[in-house]
């Protein structure tokens, strides 16, 4: 069983910025893509972004490929979700997820943490 814990979240006016992270532990697999998904009240879970064991490959959600950056370090099996430029509709709760083969496209969750509130007040 891989667990999965956020942090980072919390209030931030519009425009500003956060850093989420999340590291994994328990089980683990000779390589896997971690990524980031959110869920706004009212809405269907969407994908945010997603990167490769090696970091060298990654994918992102059109709407946030300019303002997000996904990166990880495989040294402490965490992983990052740098957003700046927030907007009120990037409130969500962000999600972490793992795929144990390692594909960002698609990008499948088979493990997840609890989340992490982000709320950007306008």
């Amino acid at each position: 069983q891989v667990q999965l814990v956020e942090s980072g979240g919390g209030l931030v006016q519009a425009g500003g910025s956060l850093r989420l992270s999340c590291t994994a532990s328990g089980r683990t697999f000779s390589s896997y893509a971690m990524g980031w998904f959110r869920q706004a009240p009212g809405k269907e879970r969407e994908f945010v972004a997603a990167i490769s064991w090696s970091g060298l490959n990654t994918y992102y959600a059109n709407s946030m490929k300019d303002r997000f950056t996904i990166s990880r370090d495989n040294a402490k099996n965490t992983v990052y979700l740098q957003m700046n430029s927030l907007k009120p509709e990037d409130t969500a709760v962000y999600y972490c997820a793992v795929d144990p083969s390692n594909n960002v496209v698609p990008f499948r969750g088979d493990y997840w943490g609890q989340g992490t509130q982000v709320t950007v007040s306008s």
